[in-house]
């Protein structure tokens, strides 16, 4: 029986020739990432009652992302205590305020295929786009794995996601979820390792890739994965070939998915949960607030090119206000040198830093009792964006731009 691409890294990991669902193995991580909130405030005096030091710093990413800039004196401290942190225990691969803890790994290109990635928040399955086996743990784990380099992992069952033909104008990425999210549920993968493969997974940009591995952890998933190809290569300088992992023909699943890109429409969750998915036409004219461009999974420069064309030449409905926070420094300086940023904020809209703000109901953006917000964010629990009482529809950039301009939930389509 043939090993799935997952099963491959954790048997080389584990230095073994195998490995079958159900197991556990010990394995040898190879980067682990935390950032301003989970990362020295909380493991700084931990290593120090241990009095232990780290394994190898030279594995190790942090980035602030969280409490930046800094609203009060607390964040103020937080942000000391990780810059302290960083260069005390010698670690260079520190980024203060340069993106989102997801998105700049990707930037650097210090995510490669095959690697076992572990990272201290829930969306660290981000990295699997590069066709890694990357994982979110617990600060616990994640003390672990700073003092000794290794971390056991339960051998996953795989769920493999086949997408054919190509997305049609008007849907994005997003959609490709929220249509699995829709029919499998929020807890309809748990702890499974999704493998995307499909003319309709590598026919999508980079940036769009992102958002199926990011949202793994919506399905419940350990870990999202896509095998590379020459975008994923190239994007690492033709960099990562040696290392790269693909499924055996024989590969045992648990469940095959398979799905049509080319009869997607534009979708919609509901207040509430992310699963609660429907055509974004059948929320027509729902009343919103405000629009929200944010988060590892939705501001990337594809995500704010889709924005501006439809902003292009368009103006915001009355009342409604467009919050837009680029992914990373990186992207917001390739928006500003095109015409997209000027065009984004042509229409109305507010530029926000770059950070999570207010999709993890942080920073500038959070929503009072009563409000309605459609955004590009990855969930939409009660009480995500700000006040329990607050009400968040999920969609891709382009439905929430889309929306914005009408000033109610609105099939982008109709704009197209």
């Amino acid at each position: 029986m043939g090993l799935t691409v997952s099963e491959k890294i954790i048997a080389r990991a584990s230095g073994r020739a195998s490995v079958v669902p159900g197991e556990i193995v010990w394995c040898a991580v190879d980067l682990a990432m935390v950032h301003d909130s989970s990362g020295p405030r909380r493991l700084g005096p931990l290593l120090e009652r241990l009095g232990a030091e780290i394994w190898d710093p030279s594995k190790v990413i942090i980035v602030t992302d969280h409490f930046t800039p800094a609203n009060d004196q607390t964040e103020v401290e937080i942000a000391r205590v990780t810059r302290d942190f960083a260069r005390d225990r010698g670690i260079l691969r520190y980024h203060e305020a340069e993106g989102i803890c997801h998105i700049v790994p990707l930037e650097r290109g210090y995510v490669r295929p095959g690697m076992l990635f572990v990272g201290a928040d829930s969306h660290s399955t981000t990295a699997g786009v590069m066709g890694a086996f990357a994982v979110p743990i617990g600060v616990t784990e994640m003390l672990g794995v700073f003092v000794t380099g290794e971390i056991w992992l339960k051998v996953p069952e795989t769920t493999r996601i086949e997408w054919s033909g190509r997305l049609r104008d008007g849907c994005m990425a997003k959609d490709m979820v929220l249509k699995v999210l829709g029919a499998i549920g929020d807890d309809g993968a748990t702890y499974q390792a999704l493998e995307y493969g499909g003319e309709g997974v590598y026919a999508l940009p980079f940036d769009e890739r992102i958002v199926l591995t990011n949202m793994a952890i919506e399905h419940g998933a350990k870990a999202g994965i896509i095998p590379p190809d020459e975008v994923t290569f190239d994007l690492l300088g033709g960099a990562g070939r040696d290392a790269a992992v693909y499924p055996d023909a024989d590969a045992r699943y648990l469940r095959l998915i398979r799905e049509r890109a080319d009869l997607l429409v534009p979708l919609i969750a509901w207040p509430g949960a992310p699963d609660n998915v429907a055509p974004a036409s059948a929320a027509k004219g729902e009343r919103i607030d405000q629009g929200y461009i944010g988060a590892c999974t939705g501001a990337k420069y594809t995500d704010l090119e889709a924005v501006a064309r439809v902003l292009r030449g368009r103006t915001l409905a009355s009342g409604v206000r467009l919050l837009v926070a680029p992914a990373s420094k990186d992207v917001m300086r390739r928006a500003a040198e095109s015409d997209v940023l000027s065009t984004i904020l042509a229409a109305g809209a507010t530029l926000l830093p770059t950070g999570c703000g207010a999709c993890a109901g942080l920073g500038h953006g959070v929503l009072g009792p009563g409000e309605r917000c459609i955004s590009s964010t990855n969930r939409n629990y009660p009480g995500r964006m700000g006040h329990l009482e607050a009400q968040v529809f999920l969609a891709s950039p382009i439905t929430v731009a889309a929306s914005a301009v009408t000033g109610v939930v609105t099939d982008p389509r109709e704009l197209l």
